[in-house]
This record gives C-alpha cells, structure tokens and sequence, in this order.
C-alpha cells in the first residue's frame, strides 16, 4: 500500500506542474492576440502602382539600354526618375562646371527616391518579420498545451499500469487478478492511444490586418503595402525567370509545400482570413510563409543595388 499511495503522490506533483506551466503560458497569451506589428496607417494610394506595361517603357527608353538593364530601367519608370536620368545623359557631353553641378543635383533627386523605396522595403520587412516572431509565440503555445495534455495522459497510463500491477499482487484470486490485470491493461492503452491526436489543441488567434491575405489574392493594388514595394511584387520582371511575379511564384510554392496543391483547402484556410481558431501546424504554416516574404522582400534590394552600380556608371 506504500507504494500505492507513493505512485498516487508523485503523480499529483507532476500534474500540478503542469497545470501551473499551461495557466502562466494562458495569461501569457492575452498579449498576443492583438497585434503589435501592424503599421498605424494604410498607404496612400493617391500615388498609384507604377504602368505593368513593361514592354512599352522600356522600348520608349532604348537611349539608355547601353548603360541600364532592362530592370533598372523599370524601376526608374517606378520611382519616377527617368527624366532625371535622361537630362543626366545629355549634361554628360558638357564638361563645364555649370553641367557637372547640375547633375550632381539630379543624382541627389535620383537618390533622395531610391532612399525612400529602400526605407518602404526595411518597414515591410520588418513587419513581416515581428508577425513571423508573434506567430511562432501563438505556435509555441499551442505545441505546449499539447505537451502538456500528452504529459497528463501519460502519467495516467503509468498510474494505471503501477496502480494493476500493485492490486494484481495484493489479489489473491486469480479470477480477479486477471480481470484487474486485463482491466489496468486496457485503460492504459487507451490512455496510451489519446495521446496519438494527430490535430492536438486550437486557439483563437485573430488578425484582421493580414498580409498574406493580399499576397494570396494579388489584386493590383493592397492598401497594406507601399505602391512601389506592390509593384516590385507584382511585375514579372523582377522575378528569376521574369515568367510570372514574385508573389506569383510564392502562391504556387504555399500551394504545393503548405497546402498539398489543394487550391480549395488553401482557399478556405483561417491563414488568409482576419483569423480565428489555430492548431500547431497552421501556426508554423503561417510562421514560414510570413519568413518566406520577409526573404522575397529582401531579395529586391538587390535589384535596387544594381541600379546604383548603373548610376555610379552613368555618373563617373
């Protein structure tokens, strides 16, 4: 009976850790429901996403396809800095001081915008990256609730095989030391087989501003992000293989990776809606999409940074 009561001690100890660590990870989690990476304004889309008509700006623009690439061209056009670029080339057949001030004053305009685009890249950036942080903390909490459920139902199998196999030894009938042993067994078991949910515990996790949202719909404007920054998303011509967009080619990579090429499960995901209830794998689906345009954002720094080697050339 000692090592009855001893079984039944240890057990309340390990459950009432449990219990405490999942009620301090629910107060917790009060903060993170309402999101605190969102910008405080939408963009002014007064300044609309620059002409798709890729084709015709740069065939308008052959005079300085010997000095700029077929991108920075476009992204000229984007930031409105061709004119500048343009003057810039005829002031280059004047050496006189006069020329060489003037276009000093027109690489600074030229600059002053490629600031702003690269400051609109950092902002999203950014703000991809804290939801992907806020994301995986809902994750993280999930993950431990389901530990914990599983920790409890372990216990309770290892409680249930000690408890028969004390009683089986304290019963001197065999009848009922076999029903015991069977019983004990088969409580076990179940208790075992509980902890194999394959979906696990849901929390309510809601966030009205969703970026991934505009990036699965790809409409031609999204009030959640800079014109410039949607732009460079959405022209082909700043992907690889300039086949299809960036966003394009994110969608068709979720797609296949995140959604087993179910277009309709995908559609009716909670993770391109103002949210709702969240199992662990949505979570850690929506933690790896959010990294994943933080990537892609970051990745059209280097077309701004070929621009610059372009102006360098052009200048000196």
């Amino acid at each position: 009976m000692k090592k009855l009561y001893s079984i039944f001690a240890a057990f309340i100890v390990l459950t009432s850790c449990v219990s405490k660590k999942n009620q301090a990870i629910k107060q917790n989690i009060l903060t993170l429901k309402d999101s605190y990476c969102k910008a405080p304004f939408k963009y002014n889309y007064e300044n609309k996403v620059p002409s798709y008509n890729s084709d015709s700006i740069i065939s308008a623009n052959q005079q300085l396809k010997g000095i700029f690439s077929d991108q920075s061209i476009l992204v000229l056009n984007a930031l409105d800095n061709l004119d500048e670029v343009n003057e810039i080339v005829k002031l280059k057949k004047d050496s006189s001081l006069h020329s060489q001030v003037k276009v000093l004053q027109l690489k600074m305009k030229i600059n002053s915008k490629i600031t702003i685009a690269l400051t609109e890249l950092d902002a999203v950036a950014a703000e991809f990256d804290c939801e992907g942080e806020r994301v995986a903390q809902i994750g993280n909490y999930v993950d431990n609730l389901n530990d914990s459920r599983n920790n409890k139902l372990i216990l309770y199998s290892i409680a249930a095989g000690a408890v028969t196999s004390i009683a089986g030894g304290i019963v001197s009938d065999n009848g009922w030391s076999n029903a015991i042993d069977i019983s004990g067994g088969t409580l076990g078991a179940a208790f075992g087989l509980a902890t194999l949910n394959p979906k696990g515990k849901k929390v309510e996790f809601i966030h009205q501003r969703n970026l991934l949202r505009d990036i699965w719909n790809e409409k031609l404007e999204s009030p959640n992000f800079p014109p410039f920054i949607w732009y460079m998303y959405t022209e082909k011509r700043f992907s690889n293989k300039e086949k299809h967009s960036i966003i394009s080619n994110m969608k068709e990579r979720w797609l296949h990776y995140q959604f087993d090429d179910d277009e309709n499960a995908a559609n009716q995901s909670v993770i391109f809606k103002d949210g709702g209830f969240y199992r662990a794998g949505d979570l850690h689906n929506r933690a790896a999409m959010l990294n994943q345009m933080q990537s892609a954002t970051r990745t059209i720094n280097q077309t701004i940074n070929y621009l610059l080697l372009d102006l360098d050339k052009l200048i000196l």
